[in-house]
């Protein structure tokens, strides 16, 4: 893909030190991004899992590489920590290897509107909603990943693009989706209190641009299920890109207009379409079985 050469750029929820991170398609990002700032909005290592189960790959190792030779080159990089790397806050103020770390961040726009960055998961404590939905919830997130991640290898083996299952799948269960709107409401509500134009958070691995109440929220999105960052043109534009075998264009905003990425995120991959591919992993995983 040729270059892409923005103001800004943020990515979230990478999750190095995990299988389902797809590192391959973020390293090619990286190389083809040129920025004057860049943002690492949490989950970036997941020290979490590590923590549970040593998992590494040579693609995770040159992530990082390309980070702190972004750093190096002179890009403004900076990391802040989410829930699964908590651990990185106790470094907050300080600068590792060219990249400062940051409980949270005040961006201004080329535009000159003003957005709080933060990871996210502030608003999302586990005292919301019912214990039993939330462990319900992670139950089928991990399904959902392994189901994704397989889908993924068989369609690399046809040598077909990238699908994002998950978030397909994500988006047709009433109780996500109401799951993720509570979640851009509260998120919308504190940026009014702090009396900011918006919010650029990940956290929920569901990238979107929408506009709530006056408020222009942004998720970033993740680089486990949809391979998508926001991206700030030199007009102070947003826009929500999704990268693999190929650039999606997902949302827009500018002062003038919001063009809000597809409710369920599908514009280039309807439920329809992938129906077949989900019988050929029905009959993978019952061969395999």
């Amino acid at each position: 893909m040729a270059k892409l050469t923005c103001r800004s750029a943020f990515i979230s929820d990478v999750h190095l030190g995990t299988p389902d991170c797809k590192a391959a398609y973020l390293l090619d990002f990286l190389r083809h991004l040129d920025c004057e700032r860049l943002y690492l909005v949490g989950d970036i290592v997941d020290l979490e899992a590590l923590a549970k189960r040593h998992w590494w790959h040579p693609d995770h190792s040159a992530v990082i590489v390309q980070l702190v030779d972004m750093a190096a080159r002179g890009i403004e990089v900076i990391y802040i920590p989410g829930n699964h790397d908590f651990q990185m806050r106790g470094l907050a103020g300080a600068t590792i290897a060219g990249i400062r770390v940051e409980l949270d961040a005040l961006h201004e726009g080329a535009d000159g509107r003003r957005y709080r960055v933060s990871h996210g998961d502030e608003f999302d404590p586990e005292h919301i909603g019912k214990r039993w939905l939330t462990v319900l919830g992670d139950a089928m997130h991990r399904v959902i990943c392994w189901a994704n991640r397989r889908m993924h290898a068989m369609r690399r083996r046809m040598e077909l693009p990238y699908l994002p299952l998950s978030i397909i799948i994500k988006s047709h269960i009433r109780l996500a989706m109401e799951y993720i709107r509570g979640y851009e409401q509260r998120v919308a509500r504190d940026a009014r209190e702090r009396g900011v134009d918006g919010h650029i958070c990940g956290h929920i691995h569901f990238g979107h641009v929408r506009p709530i109440d006056g408020i222009l929220y942004l998720n970033d999105g993740d680089w486990v299920e949809h391979c998508t960052a926001l991206v700030e043109d030199f007009t102070g534009a947003m826009e929500l890109i999704h990268w693999t075998e190929r650039r999606t264009p997902l949302g827009r905003a500018s002062r003038e207009t919001v063009l809000p990425s597809p409710a369920a995120v599908l514009g280039f991959a309807p439920l329809a379409d992938c129906r077949s591919d989900l019988s050929a992993l029905r009959a993978e995983v019952s061969i395999a079985g």
